[in-house]
């Protein structure tokens, strides 16, 4: 009798999860476990829990989701708190398991989790939720060029994107193996009712990412995803799906060939080419990570240059709660304030006032988005943090946006200013 871990990372899905195959494939019995690790959930240098309320109710509507999935196919999902070592030990001592299935991440945090399980179990790691396999780049992750153009020139001379597998239709179980938490007790949060302003009422788990799969390429929007992208209002100017990605409800190759489907249905252009291309620059920052380790977390970054690096406790908070002075800027930190959610094109421009109007220190500005955001991933927060702050990938060393001529741009009559007005969110409290 062989018995395996299955230790669910950022993967909250059946389907398109190799970890879970070759768990199933390779032992008679899975025990499904998710981990909550305190230390990821914590105060983080501005004051702040690194996840706030919307945040968490958005990942434990993920949980609930994959834990029905899992009882439908004769198992269950065991949710603990701790770190990932100490309680993965404790699970394979009980129950007799030999080996540990999981996911690959890049991250600093959840690369040293896996080294910690290593230590201590027999882990084997399976593909990131990357879009591209490690094994199939053009080169290893040590030479991974450093601007997005050369990666992308590279790896489009022969795009290798693997199939995206089925969920299995059963996955056995021990006996006595039953899931918990029912409630989110390893993480708690406040329920806090949804803002009818937000562009698209976002909800955890695999189910609502199935819908919005569904939805979305049932439409003509990915027709014209590249002319609408930067619009601040309406549910499908861009194709949301990077809340799913994050958590892993939707995996990045099933969105690929979704795209496929699409293009083969429709016709490709350029628009629908672009929403490769965004995928292409999730890839980037995910093995930007892998390359640089800790340095995407430092203040000089993997460029080593010296950033804007105040920390003016009374301007920061005029950034949070959206009172800059600037409107454009104030309405896209409101919004992300009561949604957790903000458009890509205003997360550059508050992120380039931040760093270049009011001269802090952009990891201030990280560990805010950190925070709120429902689709945080720390790979691209904080690749697109240094990015904008002149230290990450960006070859112009530095990129400015004038919050003025972006509102004429792309708020010309001022609707989506108008819709978050000031006074409109709670204060910022450290």
């Amino acid at each position: 009798m062989s018995r395996a871990i299955l230790w669910f990372r950022n993967d909250l899905r059946l389907a398109d999860n190799d970890a879970l195959i070759a768990a199933v494939r390779g032992h008679n019995e899975v025990l499904p476990v998710l981990v909550i690790d305190p230390r990821q959930h914590g105060p983080s240098p501005i004051g702040m829990p690194r996840s706030g309320d919307r945040r968490r109710a958005f990942l434990w509507e993920g949980v609930r989701d994959l834990e029905a999935a899992l009882r439908a196919r004769g198992s269950a999902l065991q949710v603990h708190a701790g770190e990932p070592a100490v309680v993965l030990e404790g699970l394979a001592r009980k129950w007799g398991a030999s080996t540990v299935h999981a996911q690959e991440l890049f991250a600093q945090e959840e690369r040293s989790q896996a080294q910690a399980v290593a230590g201590v179990l027999s882990l084997q790691l399976h593909t990131p939720n990357t879009l591209l396999h490690p094994d199939d780049l053009p080169f290893a992750l040590r030479d991974l060029p450093h601007i997005f153009t050369a990666f992308r020139t590279a790896v489009e001379r022969r795009l290798v994107v693997r199939p995206a597998s089925a969920a299995p239709a059963l996955i056995p179980t021990p006996a006595g193996w039953s899931a918990g938490p029912p409630d989110p007790v390893c993480l708690p949060f406040t329920p806090l009712a949804p803002d009818a302003r937000t562009v698209l009422p976002f909800h955890g788990g695999r189910a609502a990412a199935e819908a919005r799969l569904t939805h979305y390429f049932s439409t003509a929007a990915p027709a014209h995803y590249k002319e609408t992208r930067n619009a601040l209002l309406g549910a499908d100017a861009s194709s949301k799906f990077s809340p799913w990605l994050a958590q892993g409800a939707l995996g990045p190759r099933e969105l690929y060939h979704a795209i496929k489907r699409y293009q083969a249905a429709h016709g490709a252009n350029e628009s629908t080419y672009w929403l490769v291309f965004e995928l292409l620059w999730r890839d980037f920052f995910q093995f930007t990570a892998a390359k640089h380790g800790a340095r995407i977390f430092q203040r000089r970054g993997i460029a080593r240059r010296d950033p804007p690096h105040g920390n003016d406790a009374a301007l920061f908070a005029q950034w949070c709660e959206g009172r800059t002075g600037q409107p454009f800027i104030d309405a896209n930190m409101r919004e992300l304030a009561a949604t957790g959610w903000m458009s890509n094109r205003g997360r550059q421009n508050v992120a380039s006032f931040l760093v270049h109007d009011l001269g802090l220190d952009w990891r201030m500005g990280a560990w805010w988005f950190e925070h709120h955001l429902l689709d945080f991933d720390p790979c691209s927060n904080w690749g697109n943090w240094q990015y904008v702050a002149g230290v990450g990938n960006d070859p112009r060393a530095g990129r400015r946006f004038d919050p003025v001529r972006q509102a004429g741009l792309y708020d010309p009559d001022a609707r989506y200013t108008r819709t978050w007005p000031y006074g409109s969110v709670p204060a910022y409290s450290p």
